[in-house]
Formats: C-alpha cells, sequence, structure tokens
C-alpha cells in the first residue's frame, strides 16, 4: 500500500494505491485541517511509502510530514517536484520548477494514460489550461483565476456586490448573484473554448479539480472529467504501476 497525497490551495487530497489499483480519494479542507483530523482519517491506513505533490503553504505541508511522521515514524516520505523532462513529457517552461507539481503531473498522468494531444484544465482555485502533444512535448499553459477567486474578487472590488457560494442556473439572470454566477461560469468555459478554438486538430479535453463537474456540464460535447488526475500523475511519477 502506497499513500499519495495532493495538497493545494484549496484543499488536501489523498488516495490510496494498492496493488496497481488507485482507492477512492479523499478530502479536507485546507482551512479546517488539523493534527487530529489527519490522525483521525489516516490512522487506520498502513503505507509502505508516501508520495506528496504541494502547491498549497509551507505550514500545511510540515502539518503533513509532521503527522504521517508520527503515525509511522519509519515511512519513506517523497516530495515531488516539477521536472524538464521525465516520464516521456517535456515541460515546455523556461524555469521547469516553476511549474506547478499539479499542472506537472497532469501533464504526466494524460500522456501516460492516453498518447494522444490534450488540452488539460485544472479547474481548482486557479483554472489553469495546458496542452501538450501526442510526443509528451508540453506546449505551455495559461492561468486564470477560479470561480471562487472571480467572484470574491467583485466582492472585494465593489461596494454593492456581495458574495455568494450558491450555484443558480447558468444563464441571462434577473438578479445579481445568479448573473455573477453565470458571468463567473461563462468566462471559465470561454476561457476553455478560446484555447480550442485556435488548435489545429482536435484535443482530448480533459478536466479536473473541485469545480471540473460544474464546468464540463456547460459543454455541447461533454470533456472527460478526472478529479484523480493529478493523483495518477503522482502515482506514475512515484515510479508504480496503475489500472
Amino acid at each position: 500500500m502506497n499513500l499519495l497525497i495532493d495538497s493545494g490551495n484549496t484543499r488536501l487530497k489523498w488516495a490510496v494505491l494498492q496493488d496497481g489499483k488507485l482507492m477512492p480519494s479523499h478530502a479536507l479542507v485546507n482551512q479546517l485541517l488539523t493534527r487530529h483530523e489527519l490522525i483521525a482519517a489516516w490512522k487506520r491506513l498502513t503505507p509502505e511509502r508516501i508520495a506528496i505533490a504541494c502547491v498549497g503553504n509551507a505550514l500545511l505541508l510540515e502539518l503533513v510530514r509532521t503527522v504521517a511522521l508520527e503515525l509511522w515514524p519509519s515511512i519513506d516520505i517523497i516530495d515531488v517536484k516539477s521536472q524538464a523532462h521525465a516520464f516521456g513529457v517535456h515541460n515546455a517552461y523556461r524555469q521547469p520548477e516553476k511549474l506547478g507539481v499539479d499542472r506537472w503531473l497532469a501533464l504526466v498522468a494524460v500522456h501516460n494514460l492516453h498518447h494522444q494531444p490534450a488540452c488539460i484544465v485544472d479547474c481548482g482555485t486557479a483554472i489553469t489550461v495546458d496542452l501538450i502533444d501526442a510526443d509528451g512535448n508540453h506546449q505551455g499553459g495559461l492561468i486564470s483565476p477560479g470561480l471562487t477567486l472571480m467572484k470574491r474578487s467583485l466582492a472585494a472590488g465593489t461596494g454593492a456586490l456581495l458574495f455568494d457560494e450558491t450555484n443558480y442556473v447558468a444563464g441571462p439572470a434577473d438578479f445579481t448573484a445568479a448573473a455573477i454566477y453565470s458571468g463567473t461560469l461563462a468566462g471559465a468555459v470561454g476561457l476553455i473554448e478560446h484555447v480550442l478554438s485556435r488548435q489545429a486538430n482536435p484535443m482530448l479535453v480533459i478536466l479536473t479539480g473541485g469545480d471540473a463537474e460544474l464546468i464540463a456540464a456547460q459543454f455541447a460535447a461533454r470533456p472527460t472529467v478526472d478529479v484523480d488526475l493529478v493523483l495518477r500523475g503522482l502515482a506514475i511519477a512515484f515510479g508504480l504501476a496503475i489500472a
């Protein structure tokens, strides 16, 4: 058994890989994360090794490492980092280590599992769009605020617009909260459609992240959704075969 951990900006997510199969993932919101909650979530696990991909803050990473060593004092913990070239993927960044490790692992997962040109969209705290060709060459990417950040920026930058987490029916609205919901959602969809419209050939479109299902539902031709894409990439980078 191996424990795979994806430490993001909003959530800590993990899954167990056993006999080449990725078990259902679990998550805790970073703001509510405590030592007690992590111990309760992990105390019945018996991992041989741990792989961590972290784009969240250093304090959270330290908490994760501390709890892991408390539960399993001799455990081998590996912090996976972005690379210039590995697992068949060529990183397009001028400074390869500056590419977020979550984006790097998504590229690794898609190339190794699908072997075709792809547009990978992580719909999380930020919306990232990365392109990769069939030979594993990363074509670069784009970064935009995620849906929640867009809403919060409107609330922070105006006197009358309030932050609202409610999901409404998408489309032209007759009250402000629904109009903000539809506008931010359309902005995310428009970004993806804009990128795809500039590609010469068809591509696999695959969405991951917390808002992936919500955004994918807005497309006439529904994209593939894989909310565990980063964990799959983490398994591959950890040298583990996955079914």
